[in-house]
């Protein structure tokens, strides 16, 4: 809210525009939307964690989607004054509160429930490979930094968002280089956001019907294809153009549900909020400087092939260090098959 009251009643300057929207706007996203609403999710859910996450972290892709083409709408009625529609945002963010304040609950015991609405139906075995997937041991953060899981899922957090981020700041400027319409290339946005959406809902699905890591290097495949599409976009064949789009949100979709699901599986719900947290700090200062490492290889080439295939390479690192990102075991598990096999 105040960084929307802040671009919509002061900014007049560049830096007025990065503090508003690069510093108090992106620390409202911060505290509002991923690492909170996964913890929420991650206490609530365990059985169908995977479709849960990806349901409620759709919820960006729908407002993209839906409400960007009616922010436009606006935009075009009032003369392009782009201050209103901040307040528009700033309005919402205050429903978005009261929402929250009144609605939400951190954990079930809060309402006499329990996790999952309680115990499933008679155990099969589908269900119990599926519980075998999640941990039963309360990790504390410091256990967990201490495991060679988290530090492949971060590898693979990286590989998940660089590749995004360098699309999001270059894929416009990228179809409008090669010669497609400024109306075409922003339907290929279009379609990008909805790609996101739907591979929320594929990953989540994946997640709770299969080992995650193998679900998250899955979702890796969509860059590959879609930086193979993007290299051969042509004003001449928009299909290539839209597929690419929707390849590239499908890839991010897909494997950012399975990166916060993995991480709520291994780390239980106590832990997850710091080690979560950490994770996708530290993931954002390696992919941070995507957008403009892409526009000083396209400075230097004059083509953003070689981009792509830096995000290629980054998801073939992703999928390797996945690879690797078993299970952890619990400290005490450790301690105790060791003090078994010293026993004469």
């Amino acid at each position: 809210m105040v960084g929307a009251l802040w671009l919509s009643l002061i900014a007049a300057k560049p830096w007025h525009y990065w503090l508003g929207f690069g510093v108090l706007t992106a620390t409202g996203i911060s505290f509002g939307t991923i690492v909170p609403a996964a913890t929420a999710i991650t206490r609530w859910f365990r059985r169908y964690r995977g479709r849960t996450m990806a349901v409620t972290l759709s919820a960006s892709g729908f407002a993209g989607f839906f409400v960007a083409p009616l922010i436009n709408r606006i935009l075009t009625a009032n003369g392009g004054n782009w201050r209103q529609a901040w307040a528009i945002v700033a309005g919402v963010s205050v429903l978005s509160a009261i929402v929250a304040f009144l609605f939400v609950r951190e954990r079930p015991e809060d309402l006499g429930q329990m996790v999952d609405g309680g115990p499933g139906p008679s155990p099969s075995a589908k269900s119990a490979a599926a519980s075998a997937r999640v941990t039963k041991f309360l990790w504390e953060p410091h256990q967990a930094y201490e495991t060679l899981a988290y530090w492949m899922i971060l590898i693979g957090a990286i590989a998940c968002q660089f590749p995004f981020f360098f699309f999001t700041a270059h894929w416009i400027l990228h179809l409008k280089g090669v010669g497609v319409s400024p109306a075409d290339a922003a339907w290929a946005m279009g379609v990008f956001t909805l790609g996101a959406v739907f591979g929320r809902l594929i990953g989540g699905w994946l997640m709770d019907a299969m080992e995650g890591r193998f679900a998250f290097m899955l979702g890796f495949c969509c860059y590959f294809l879609g930086s193979f599409l993007a290299i051969r976009v042509s004003p001449g064949a928009l299909w290539i153009a839209y597929s690419a789009a929707i390849l590239y949100g499908t890839g991010f979709g897909w494997t950012f549900i399975c990166l916060n699901t993995v991480t709520g599986n291994y780390y239980g719900p106590a832990a997850f909020p710091r080690v979560n947290g950490m994770m996708l700090v530290l993931a954002a200062l390696f992919c941070s400087p995507a957008g403009y490492l892409g526009g000083r290889l396209f400075d230097f080439y004059h083509s953003y092939k070689l981009a792509f295939e830096v995000n290629s390479a980054l998801a073939a690192m992703g999928i390797v260090a996945l690879y690797f990102a078993k299970m952890p075991e619990p400290p005490e598990a450790g301690i105790m098959v060791r003090e078994r096999e010293v026993q004469p």
